[in-house]
């Protein structure tokens, strides 16, 4: 069990989303950042679906009321266990009792608290995901509050060991040399040849900024506005995280966890699965620039995240495996 000390508006339980219900107006919800996510499961030896704490508000207290494991993972910030740091991206042991506090973060934008085992709040639909706009999942369906008390699944003690932060060991050529502009890779979407070739162009050519009016359903994008080659009203169809449209006003909107499940502005690219991370992690005034694609690199995208994950899958395994062939020495048994 852990007991929520302090905490602001929007932090949430969330797992790896809700899928199979789109076509019944349910949204996926789930981790803005499932890298991360992925990430902290992985570390605790956790099934890759188990539910964490998305913070994106700080700072972020609990107390563990029993022992357990934890990590924190996706931003780099100051992480403090009884006022002494600890790692992020790294297995830390609280005993009863003892304080986390995740601090604000020094770079990137959503934390993700991840215990031994998994958060234990009800399975809705098939996910432990807060979906805020349906008032269901997670706790009761709403952000976390003082004094919440969350159950835990529990899990063996582990510590002394983390990761290689995913901003490192899957950094790209367009990562360097371009101060703090996010690269985004993108695909050309359906209505793409209905804007304007000027438009076309500048779409890829201007650095975007995140506006304050972006969240968990989409973050909307400042620059110089997108024209059609003439008005049209389009028919309602499916939305994804990644979708890129362009209402009326001309300024792009990026869909992301919560994204709508239905709407109707023209779409002019759509964010690959790779890099919505990327995104998730982007603060509020980020400057963004897109980097056209095809389907093809799209889909290769995903191997080097799939190959890091393999790879902390094994370092854990072998490390957790070292651990317990030396318990007995270490507990004092004579062979």
């Amino acid at each position: 069990m852990i007991t929520v000390l302090e905490t602001s508006a929007l932090n949430t339980v969330q797992d790896l989303g809700r899928s199979g219900y789109r076509q019944l107006g349910v949204g996926t919800s789930g981790a803005m950042d499932p890298l991360a996510l992925q990430v902290g499961n992985i570390l605790l030896g956790n099934q890759p679906g188990d539910a964490g704490i998305e913070i994106q508000t700080y700072p972020f207290v609990i107390r563990f009321e029993a022992a357990g494991s934890f990590a924190v993972a996706g931003v780099d910030a100051a992480v403090e266990l009884d006022g002494h740091p600890v790692l992020p991206w790294s297995v830390e042991h609280a005993a009863a009792g003892q304080v986390l506090t995740v601090g604000p973060p020094r770079r990137g934008a959503r934390a993700y608290v991840c215990v031994a085992g998994g958060l234990d709040v009800p399975l809705v639909l098939g996910s432990r995901s807060t979906q805020l706009r349906g008032g269901f999942g997670g706790l009761s369906g709403r952000p976390l509050e003082v004094g919440d008390a969350l159950k835990t699944a529990g899990g063996p003690a582990s510590s002394g060991y983390g990761a290689l932060p995913p901003a490192a060991a899957l950094s790209r050529p367009c990562d360097r040399g371009e101060g703090n502009v996010v690269t985004l890779r993108a695909i050309p979407a359906t209505d793409y040849h209905l804007f304007t070739g000027a438009a076309r162009d500048r779409f890829w050519q201007t650095e975007w900024r995140i506006t304050p009016q972006s969240d968990r359903v989409g973050y909307r994008l400042k620059g110089d506005p997108l024209a059609l080659q003439r008005p049209i009203e389009l028919r309602s169809y499916g939305i994804v995280p990644g979708i890129v449209q362009v209402p009326p006003a001309g300024e792009p909107i990026v869909q992301m966890a919560d994204a709508n499940t239905a709407g109707g502005y023209p779409r002019i690219a759509g964010v690959i699965e790779a890099d919505l991370w990327r995104l998730a992690q982007a603060r509020i005034g980020t400057r963004i620039r897109f980097a056209q694609c095809d389907h093809s690199q799209g889909v290769a995208a995903m191997q080097p995240i799939a190959s890091y994950l393999d790879d902390l899958r094994m370092m854990v395994a072998l490390y957790r495996g070292s651990v317990q062939r030396r318990a007995p020495l270490t507990s004092g048994t004579q062979a």
